[in-house]
């Protein structure tokens, strides 16, 4: 009766955890998929995966996610395409993106707010909602700008794209390469990328590179789109991870197994503890045992001399002075003769005072913890 109570038990648990896992497996809806902005392979409308995959199909885009330090510094007349970084790259890494471009390649920067990357300088400026902009010669296109400043510009630096406020796009060379910065990333998003003139433009600025290959930079968005455990296994599994465990919490407990405190029963703990030898000497000190009391402790001193020390137990203790001489090192040799002939005397008595007997036990205890040590 009790196995078939046991069989019922263990079928009524495993359908009720099937219906949960079941129930669970149809009821949820995954929310959908965060995307850090500017990404090339984020379908969101703030990532640029659609310019990426046009761009590829023409241009033979690739990715570019390690550091500026492998870029190739030669003339391959490539196009890095740098949109909206992240952070803004050690002294290291600025000097490689420099010597990438010296070498005869573009590096093409599109940052709201380019201040503090290779030089660039912006000034503020009073805007109006204008949507016509200009290029170099003097074509009116239809773009949105947001931005509240403007390139400062140098006189070795070529202006691409203007509009009444100031300059949007500015070219400026390094070496055998270029540089083209733009305050306007938010033309290669997904959401903004065919409205007005926006592609137009963005293939202007790209063209004026005169490049053959095209890399995207992935390397200056850091680690934000990194994996965790919780996106890389589908739900499914982390599903059936969480119903696993929780078989094997309930099979431990039916097992007998407890998570918790251990509590030791307390005769075990009266057995084994000091309550009987507080009693004894409890016995000792009422009943002024005191010779009796001296004696068994200087007994069991003599046992651990013979066991740490290996002095033998069957000599008396007047005879040990070369033993202690050797041994008791914290001791002078000068206190150990007259501490041996006292200790002697106060055994051979047949009653002592109960300031003798606190006296010598005080020292016996003494000597116990130094052998013990």
């Amino acid at each position: 009766m009790k196995s078939l109570s046991k069989i019922r038990t263990w079928i009524g648990l495993l359908i009720l955890l099937s219906l949960f896992l079941v129930f669970s497996y149809f009821s949820y809806s995954p929310k959908p998929q965060v995307f850090p902005a500017y990404l090339t392979d984020s379908p969101s409308p703030t990532g640029v995966k659609a310019f990426y995959t046009y761009v590829k199909k023409d241009k033979a885009g690739e990715i570019w996610s390690q550091s500026p330090d492998l870029l190739k510094a030669t003339a391959d007349h490539q196009l890095l395409v740098m949109a909206e970084p992240a952070f803004i790259p050690k002294k290291e890494e600025m000097n490689a993106y420099i010597n990438f471009m010296k070498a005869g390649n573009t590096i093409l920067l599109l940052q709201n707010n380019p201040q503090g990357m290779f030089d660039v300088k912006t000034v503020s400026v009073d805007t109006q909602e204008t949507m016509k902009v200009y290029t170099q010669g003097h074509t009116s296109y239809l773009a949105q700008i947001d931005s509240g400043i403007r390139l400062q510009t140098k006189k070795e630096e070529e202006v691409l794209i203007y509009d009444e406020a100031g300059p949007i796009a500015v070219k400026q060379s390094y070496g055998n390469g270029h540089l083209i910065v733009a305050i306007t990333p938010g033309w290669m998003t997904n959401e903004d990328l065919l409205k007005k003139d926006h592609l137009r433009l963005l293939l202007y600025l790209i063209n004026e590179g005169f490049t053959a290959k095209i890399l995207f930079d992935e390397y200056i968005h850091g680690g934000e789109n990194a994996s965790t455990f919780l996106n890389v296994y589908p739900m499914w599994f982390l599903l059936l991870v969480l119903q696993g465990g929780l078989l094997m919490i309930l099979w431990l407990w039916s097992k007998g197994k407890r998570f918790g405190p251990i509590f030791v029963p307390r005769e075990e703990a009266v057995r084994f503890s000091d309550e009987g030898i507080q009693a004894v000497a409890a016995w000792f000190l009422r009943g002024k045992r005191y010779c009796d009391s001296i004696i068994i402790q200087a007994d069991y001193v003599k046992l651990l001399l013979q066991e740490r020390w290996q002095i033998p137990y069957n000599r008396e203790w007047k005879d040990l002075s070369s033993y202690f001489e050797r041994k008791w090192t914290k001791v002078s040799a000068n206190e150990i003769r007259p501490f041996l002939i006292g200790l002697v005397n106060i055994l051979e008595k047949e009653k002592i005072t109960k300031q003798e007997y606190l006296l010598w036990s005080k020292k016996l205890e003494q000597l116990r913890r130094e052998v013990e040590e």
